[in-house]
């Protein structure tokens, strides 16, 4: 059989194969999958960061004052969260100082006219939050929290002294909800006394816990 006599049943077979597998092509969806995964979705659960700009808080614990020892000291906090990063924040607290160690080195007589004298301050500060992140409770269970830098001026009653005072410091705040936070703070309020005789400048270092909500 020669050439010519088997060209046009190829050329006529060649023509009727193409739609088919052209059709077939388009039948046959480009992403199929060949293999299915069988895997169980997790419900994940999103932290939440306060939506609201104002918190008001109570917080307790410890301030002590260069020359006077360590006392417990409780103030109130008032704070507005001007961005997610920036915030302002305004404090009044206060705690009670002893000479009690003068009066022991020297009969007779102290440094305060008393051997107790409350100790009073209040300050308006600005804060920046650093390193926003997670801290989990057990294996299940993860809280929002920002680490913040913080400073700012205000004012320092002791006995009948007021000096101006700076404060400087930092603080881990921890949500509870959307309403609620825990706060630890450390500050360094640095102001001037010459309650000795002599001016100088005074560390006292401050740390302390609590409790905020926002609204």
């Amino acid at each position: 059989m020669s050439i010519r006599t088997l060209l046009p049943p190829l050329v006529c077979t060649a023509l009727l194969a193409a739609p088919l597998a052209a059709r077939a092509q388009e039948t046959k969806p480009a992403n199929e999958q060949v293999v299915e995964p069988q895997v169980d979705r997790r419900e994940i659960k999103l932290p939440k960061f306060p939506s609201k700009d104002f918190e008001v808080g109570l917080f307790a614990g410890t301030y002590a004052t260069t020359d006077f020892g360590a006392h417990p000291v409780a103030g109130l906090k008032l704070g507005y969260h001007i961005t997610e990063d920036f915030f302002a924040e305004a404090v009044v607290a206060q705690t009670k100082i002893t000479d009690k160690t003068f009066r022991l080195i020297f009969p007779g007589g102290g440094v305060f006219p008393t051997e107790t004298v409350k100790l009073s301050y209040y300050n308006l500060s600005a804060g920046y939050n650093v390193l926003p992140g997670e801290v989990f409770i057990g294996r299940n269970t993860a809280k929002a929290s920002q680490f913040y830098l913080i400073g700012g001026v205000g004012s320092t009653k002791v006995d009948l002294q007021n000096r101006q005072t700076v404060n400087l410091g930092f603080g881990l705040r921890v949500y509870l909800s959307d309403k609620a936070a825990l706060q630890l703070d450390v500050r360094d309020h640095i102001f001037s006394l010459d309650l000795l005789g002599k001016l100088k400048s005074t560390q006292n270092l401050e740390l302390t816990g609590g409790f905020t909500y926002f609204f």
